[in-house]
């Protein structure tokens, strides 16, 4: 079934402001975390083939695509994105203030299929989408500022496997995470909370 909101919710409230703020700040840790951590899923599957580590990435888009999926509103999934990315930064991730570029340029490319449904439609494969164009946006970043003059088949697989991860990792797992908490009644007064569940 999908899922749609009337255009007239899409005006920010105090609630979404302070719920987004808790959500991203949440996911900024847990970027900061897996910042320290990643390296142990990652390297073994670049040492099976170089880009593959890219599977590992999705974890970092969360932010944005957890916040808009609870919050549904207008630059929700930006928002989320580069606040958790701010809180990653602040608590000392090794890519310093480009860690706000990344959530930046991850963000708007949620945020932009979030818009191209008019914020009206969030259901799973919608979410999905949004890491997918999350995960592209990270790699076509990451080939211009870390992976520049790298080959053919490494940018290959490496833009296949963030994509992969983004929609999988980033999109199922924060679609999944919003369902669960909506069946504890914590989002009570959104959307997802009122449906009991986001629904496919």
């Amino acid at each position: 079934m999908t899922n749609t909101i009337p255009t007239s919710t899409t005006a920010w409230r105090v609630v979404d402001i302070v719920v987004a703020a808790v959500v991203a700040v949440a996911c900024g840790v847990i970027f900061f975390g897996w910042n320290l951590a990643s390296d142990w899923v990652t390297d073994p599957l670049s040492a099976l083939l170089p880009g593959l580590q890219g599977l590992g990435y999705g974890v970092w888009l969360i932010g944005g695509l957890l916040t808009a999926v609870i919050v549904r509103k207008p630059g929700a999934a930006l928002f989320g994105e580069v606040v958790a990315a701010s809180v990653s930064a602040l608590l000392g991730a090794q890519w310093g203030l480009l860690t706000l570029e990344s959530g930046l340029v991850q963000g708007l490319a949620a945020e932009l299929i979030f818009l191209a449904f008019l914020y009206r439609v969030w259901s799973l494969p919608v979410v999905m989408l949004a890491g997918a164009a999350s995960g592209l946006a990270m790699a076509v970043n990451d080939l211009v500022l870390w992976y520049a003059g790298a080959d053919a088949l490494f940018a290959t697989v490496y833009v296949i496997s963030c994509v992969v991860s983004g929609a999988v990792v980033a999109g199922l797992l924060s679609w999944l995470l919003a369902r669960g908490l909506a069946r504890t009644g914590a989002l009570s007064r959104f959307a997802a909370g009122r449906e009991g569940a986001v629904r496919v």
